[in-house]
């Protein structure tokens, strides 16, 4: 079972300030680089549930993207990257707070260049499932990339899953949705459901997992509601917990797991990411 992933790839800096910070002045802080962007967590975590992933992105002409390029390949992902000759390789500064909750100021950088021509339909010849990362349909530079491989991958008999991403950045609601229309699994968390109207996505999507942190998950669809609790685990950084969350679902459900099993698995994932710094699973190599 092969899985492609398109989404963004990025260079996270993550910083844990060891105190209030003092604006206008200095602060203490441990700083992590660290393997980021979205689609590059979420391929990294199904690779390391056992799952042959390939990962579509645009990175820059640099040693970000080398470096990139070569981390996710030693932790089991299959790099097609298009390198961009103008535009340098995403970046994303993480604000850790002393609950272990991010705030991340991020540059898409060459991600926001994306084309569908960046997938190769070879790729889809080869694969199950396409999983989106919501950042490529958020940017109206990426956007039609987006709604193109969404479109080529039904084409190519494929099942299709986005993650929205971020709740503050979906302006319009109704043109976010329009992208949707006929993806079989929606990946949202709590916030981003209610800024795309509720339940009422069950009109374009054919099913939601929908996660709410330490509150669980739910899963639903015009036949299944289910919910699940998720353990109480110490919250060291939530950077890519959501990523984690998609990848322990879409292993489990293209495995043939019930939506419960699913929610299950996505929460386990989940809970895993969140005892430590920075989006990438335990075991896998950091960026030096």
């Amino acid at each position: 079972m092969t899985v492609v992933v398109l989404g963004d790839a990025a260079l996270d800096v993550v910083v844990r300030p060891s105190g209030p910070i003092a604006f206008g002045d200095d602060t203490r802080a441990s700083i992590t680089r660290s393997m980021g962007g979205a689609g590059a967590n979420t391929a990294a975590w199904l690779a390391h549930l056992g799952t042959d992933v390939v990962l579509v992105s645009r990175v820059g002409a640099d040693s970000a993207g080398a470096q990139l390029e070569a981390t996710l390949t030693a932790a089991g992902v299959r790099c097609a990257f298009t390198v961009d000759p103008e535009a340098a390789t995403g970046g994303v500064v993480v604000l850790i707070d002393e609950e272990g909750r991010r705030t991340m100021l991020s540059d898409r950088g060459a991600n926001a260049r994306l084309q569908a021509a960046d997938l190769d339909p070879a790729l889809l010849a080869d694969a199950r499932h396409l999983h989106l990362s919501g950042y490529v349909l958020l940017d109206e530079s990426s956007r039609q990339a987006g709604v193109d491989a969404l479109a080529a991958a039904k084409s190519a008999g494929l099942t299709t899953s986005v993650d929205p991403q971020a709740a503050a950045m979906i302006d319009d609601a109704t043109v976010f949705l329009d992208c949707l229309r006929g993806v079989d699994l929606l990946l949202p968390n709590a916030d981003e459901l209610r800024a795309l109207g509720g339940q009422a996505v069950l009109r374009v999507v054919g099913a939601v997992a929908v996660t709410d942190g330490e509150h669980g998950a739910s899963w639903l669809s015009p036949d299944t509601t289910e919910s699940v609790a998720a353990p109480a685990v110490e919250c060291v950084d939530s950077t890519g917990a959501g990523d984690a969350f998609d990848a322990g679902v879409l292993t489990a459900w293209l495995g043939g797991a019930s939506p419960r099993e699913s929610l299950l698995a996505g929460v386990a994932a989940g809970s895993e990411a969140v005892r430590r710094i920075g989006a990438r699973p335990p075991g896998q190599p950091s960026i030096t």
